[in-house]
């Protein structure tokens, strides 16, 4: 008799915009590593973001151990990302003052 154990791929998926999703769902690997991390099993990462099954978290812990390494690169990267997107934010939008800009419109439009 023989035995097949079909293989089950990695529940990530890898978006063009560089944000890798966790089994289909819009939670983000970065959600699931941070919410393990910081001491959630895989079950309250489940009650937290119930459109995850339990199976692909479980998956997605493993991937994260056995490429600890890879998948804090890609972290590091995502928050470098972020950091710049949001100067880039401040240098459009200033966020000095915007309170008495939105006055002032407030007064020319009654």
């Amino acid at each position: 008799m023989t035995f097949s154990i079909p293989l089950e791929p990695v529940p990530l998926e890898f978006h063009p915009d560089g944000v890798v999703r966790v089994g289909g769902t819009r939670v983000t690997l970065d959600t699931v590593v941070a919410a393990f991390n910081q001491g959630a099993t895989a079950e309250e990462i489940a009650s937290q973001y119930p459109s995850l099954q339990l199976a692909d978290i479980y998956a997605t812990i493993a991937f994260y151990l056995r490429r600890q390494e890879d998948v804090e690169n890609y972290l590091q990267q995502r928050k470098h990302r972020a950091e710049e997107i949001r100067r880039q934010n401040q240098r459009r939008f200033d966020p000095e003052g915007v309170r008495d800009r939105l006055l002032a419109r407030r007064g020319r439009d009654r």
